[in-house]
Formats: C-alpha cells, structure tokens, sequence
C-alpha cells in the first residue's frame, strides 16, 4: 500500500539517499555535497529552509518530494516550489509521483498559496510527460504550474 507522509528529523540519512539516487538518475552524483548533518540542521532544525515528503510502499521508503516556499509579487500569496521529486526506478509508473503531487497541492492550497512551481531538466522526457498531462499545461519542459489540481479546490494558480 502506497503512502505518503511528512518527514521527521530521524529520515534525514534516508532522504541524502534518496537525493543520491535522484543525482545518479540526472547523471550528477558528482554535485551531491549535503550531508544527513545538513539535512537535519536545515530541513528540521530551529529555521527551516525546506519540508520533505516520503512516499513509502509498505512502510519502505520508494520517494520523495522536498520543497519550500516563495512568494508571488504578481500574485500577493506565497507560492509552493518543489525542489526534488524522486521515485525509485523499480516504483515508477505505479503511482508514487502522482501520490507525491496531490500531497503537495494539498499543502499549497492549505497554506493560500497562488500557485506551485518546479522545474524539469530539458531531456528527462517522461517527467515533461507526466507534468503536463497532470497539470493540463503544454508551456514547455522548464516550468509548470497545476492549475487544475489547486482549482479543484477553489483557489485560483496564475
């Protein structure tokens, strides 16, 4: 059973590792040079710069979503930006990723937020596909925004 919950202190070896297999996938293991130290201090610590998602499978962790927030000008209300969406290749295709985003969309809506944002390496195909089918947009594999899955709430995501 697939399930997706916030992350506590004690998670932060496991989201360096799940950072590492995202760098491995996007071919820069190289620039990994976060340490669990780090995680923990800036994730869970007295300031927080980021919020972590796990997705787990049976209680096994399969990925993750970290993210922080902004603000929009133009729109006068914070905005969600995802950082990091990570599935483990053997769990793609199974609904992970999708669970991942309704978790987060839930969160920006919870919090007033205008709008979510990320953005997508220019060759990583399946995950331009994946975006712009969930998010109804076709503007391209930099940046998307869901506009559908915060309307459904009654908010609005310009």
């Amino acid at each position: 059973m697939l399930t997706v919950r916030r992350a506590r202190p004690g998670d932060a070896a496991m989201i360096l590792a799940l950072i590492r297999g995202l760098a491995a996938y996007e071919r820069l293991s190289h620039e990994v040079k976060a340490s669990t130290a780090q995680l923990r201090q800036h994730g869970f610590g007295r300031r927080r710069y980021f919020e972590t998602l796990i997705c787990q499978r049976d209680r096994q962790p399969i990925g993750f979503a970290l993210y922080f927030f902004t603000y929009s000008t133009f729109v006068g209300r914070p905005s969600l930006y995802l950082e990091d969406l990570f599935v483990v290749p053997e769990e793609r295709g199974q609904g992970a990723g999708r669970m991942l985003l309704g978790a987060l969309a839930r969160i920006a809506i919870a919090r007033g937020c205008g709008r979510m944002e990320w953005a997508v390496l220019h060759w990583n195909r399946p995950a331009i596909r994946r975006l712009s089918a969930q998010n109804g947009s076709r503007r391209g594999s930099r940046s998307a925004r869901p506009r559908r899955q915060v309307r459904r709430a009654g908010t609005t995501a310009r």
